[in-house]
């Protein structure tokens, strides 16, 4: 009996070792084309992509997004991003009905065993456009990307990534960079390289100075015909990574390089600024031979409707007709960029922010900022429909994530740039051009009281309470009221004076006050003292862009500029310089899980006497609100000016608007609120991601 106990023992010990050692088995692959030896998993064929499936060639339409290596809290060198969040991502990214996933550089092994596990049990697997990413500091201080640090850093990266993707990696850290034992074979998955970054003109431009009579390039795999010095590098990087992967791995896909409108093979008269059109990298130059034929190679571009400056000016783009019977600035270039190609074009970064600053206007409302969640997925949609109204590859949404660490030309003065990742700017655009955000939401404006907010104060008028809280994006305020009937805004606003600095601003009733938010019904404005507003001070008296013609004892409007003043050279138009109120204070309700939701709404009112309003930090001079870190003394200073504080105070008032009189105002109380170096926030899908996927199920 004892034997037959142990030998039925051992059996089940020997089928649980056998079960485990399955179940650590890598999924089988699929299958690959075979050209003379040499896997691939996709190919080029005319002007149209296509993928190896079921042993046989299938067309495929690109239809994705990118993904950077950010998250809250971190920078993206620091590769923090973890396989349960990508494993999350990818869920969700496929969900959308989406395809392809396009990443820049080497991402941490998380990212490639979570794609491995992900497309093991998907109904469809996610395709990668993976990218090589190149040092951009070192070639901007150099001008010449044929250094040899460069080139050798370069060719690292390719190694580095090429193993990866293999399963055969191991990368050793380095400050900036991710690293780790690479082990899970992705390489079917990876459909196309996409090598380089959005390359700097004055360099494009200085290495034809640098290498006036630079011969062609002929390569096994890669020839170059009629290129400049750029093109031949792009080429003899295309041929070592080719020929790496092809001598250690018997493995290949097609190729293209990362390109933007600054470097395209047009010529724009209308652009103002010189840096935009002063350089041409042109993928016409580059052609694959030999064995990398079979796989082929594409054009790809990074294409947004509201910049450079010539999209929204000349008039063969801005009177563009579109498939739809409308002006379409956006299809007229694309329309352009095609004709001027033999290559069929990829358009792998094209985007909206759904951000509550901006910083370029388009023509037709595509805006860079102040875009709400669902608009953002209208416009996309749109775009997207342009792109493959014109037969292109498809095109790959800018972004997947909000990125934190983010900055804007006209914000990025106003913040510390070591701590960007540490809270999220609504102002910034850059910030918010994600499907997927990253919110806390501890007080959501919906028309419902929030008990986590702090009680300051109770009064006996008509202002009876007011309450405070806060998260890593907003200030959050609670004013209950006696009454919020139409009686009430008749002849009568609510004002809310906000102080930062101690003992400075405009004088008010009760105290010296830095802002000040008056709600009229359904129109609301914050306002800025004039001694303390960022935008007066760099652009009148500073930078004498705009008359100097505000006195600094009043409240001015909050202002983001969007344009500065130039002459269109094709004309010679002057066009002024262009701001933008975005102190302007928006009525809705900013609760995501409201069927009213408006994403870009700044307070709410009700009947019975709740107003709730949320301001964002930036909006309130805040570099740094983690760390209590605000604009200081701006004319002792400059722009950098910085102070640490304690508190905010806050004082509300009713004011009467044919008297023009503060008939009622409270103390001003103090709010603080801890410092934080780990932000708190929770995953989001916006409402565009919604949008994308009911419209990604029609694109096959």
């Amino acid at each position: 009996m004892k034997k037959i106990i142990v030998l039925v023992s051992l059996s089940i010990v020997i089928v649980a070792a056998a079960l485990i050692f399955y179940l650590n088995q890598p999924a089988s692959l699929p299958e690959q084309a075979v050209h003379n030896e040499i896997e691939y998993p996709a190919r080029i064929s005319g002007d149209h992509y296509e993928i190896y499936q079921d042993g046989k060639w299938d067309p495929f339409t690109v239809k994705g997004v990118n993904m950077g290596m950010a998250k809250p809290g971190t920078f993206p060198g620091e590769a923090a991003i973890t396989k349960e969040e990508y494993l999350s991502w990818f869920e969700m990214i496929g969900e959308m009905n989406a395809n392809t996933v396009r990443v820049y550089t080497l991402h941490p092994p998380a990212f490639y065993d979570a794609l491995a596990e992900h497309n093991a049990s998907a109904e469809n697997p996610l395709y990668i456009m993976h990218g090589v990413w190149a040092e951009e500091e070192q070639l901007v201080e150099t001008l010449d990307a044929f250094n040899e640090e460069s080139v050798q850093l370069f060719q690292d990266e390719i190694t580095h990534i090429a193993d990866a993707i293999h399963g055969d990696g191991v990368v050793a850290p380095e400050p900036g960079h991710a690293h780790g034992t690479y082990t899970s074979d992705v390489s079917p998955y990876v459909i196309g390289w996409m090598i380089g970054v959005e390359w700097y003109p004055e360099m494009v431009d200085n290495m034809k100075n640098i290498y006036p009579d630079m011969g062609d390039f002929k390569g096994e795999y890669i020839s170059t015909s009629g290129a400049d010095p750029m093109e031949i590098w792009l080429a003899e990087q295309f041929e070592f990574l080719v020929h790496y992967e092809i001598e250690e791995y018997q493995s290949m896909r097609p190729l293209s390089f990362t390109n933007w409108v600054t470097t395209d093979n047009l010529t724009h008269p209308a652009e103002p600024s010189e840096e935009e059109d002063m350089a041409t990298v042109d993928p016409n130059h580059i052609a694959v031979t030999g064995d990398a034929m079979e796989a082929g190679m594409f054009a790809s571009y990074h294409v947004y409707p509201y910049y450079p400056d010539f999209l929204n000016l000349e008039e063969d783009y801005t009177e563009f007709i579109d498939h739809r019977g409308e002006q379409n600035n956006y299809a007229g270039y694309l329309k352009d960029l095609k004709e001027s190609h033999e290559l069929p074009i990829l358009i792998s970064e094209f985007g909206i922010p759904a951000s509550r600053g901006m910083t370029h206007k388009n023509p037709f409302g595509w805006n860079q900022g102040f875009i709400e969640e669902r608009e953002q997925g209208e416009i996309l949609t749109s775009l997207y429909e342009d792109i493959m109204h014109l037969d292109m590859l498809g095109g790959l949404v800018f972004t997947w994530q909000d990125e934190w660490f983010k900055r804007t030309w006209n914000t990025m003065d106003y913040d510390n740039p070591d701590r960007r990742p540490f809270w999220s700017n609504a102002q910034t655009n850059e910030q918010q051009f994600g499907l997927l955000s990253f919110d806390r939401h501890l007080g959501r404006i919906n028309g419902g009281k929030d008990e986590d907010a702090s009680l300051l104060g109770e009064y006996d008028g008509a202002i009876q309470q007011l309450s405070a809280l806060h998260d890593e994006r907003y200030l959050y305020l609670q004013i209950d009221l006696q009454d919020l009937s139409q009686d009430f805004w008749r002849n009568q606003a609510l004002d809310l004076y906000i102080s930062i600095r101690t003992d400075e601003g405009i004088e008010t009733d009760q105290g010296n006050a830095d802002f000040r938010a008056r709600i009229n019904d359904q129109e609301g404005q914050l306002e800025v003292a004039g001694d303390y507003d960022s935008f007066y001070f760099d652009y009148a008296e500073r930078l004498e862009m705009i008359p100097e013609n505000e006195a600094l004892d009043e409240f001015h409007p909050i202002r983001l500029a969007l344009n500065r003043e130039f002459t269109r050279p094709d004309t010679g138009e002057v066009m002024p310089f262009e701001s933008y109120e975005t102190g302007q204070l928006k009525y809705g309700i900013g609760d995501p899980d409201h069927e009213q939701y408006d994403s870009l709404a700044d307070y709410y009112f009700t009947e019975d006497g709740l107003l709730e309003i949320r301001l964002p930090w930036m909006l309130l001079n805040a570099r740094d609100p983690s760390q209590h870190e605000f604009i200081g003394d701006l004319r002792e200073d400059g722009v950098a000016a910085s102070m640490t504080i304690d508190e905010i105070r806050l004082s509300a008032a009713v004011y009467h608007n044919d008297e023009n009189t503060i008939t009622e105002q409270t103390p001003f109380e103090s709010y603080a609120w801890e410092k934080w170096d780990l932000p708190q926030s929770e995953p989001r899908l916006k409402s565009s991601y919604d949008v994308l996927q009911e419209f990604f199920s029609t694109i096959q």
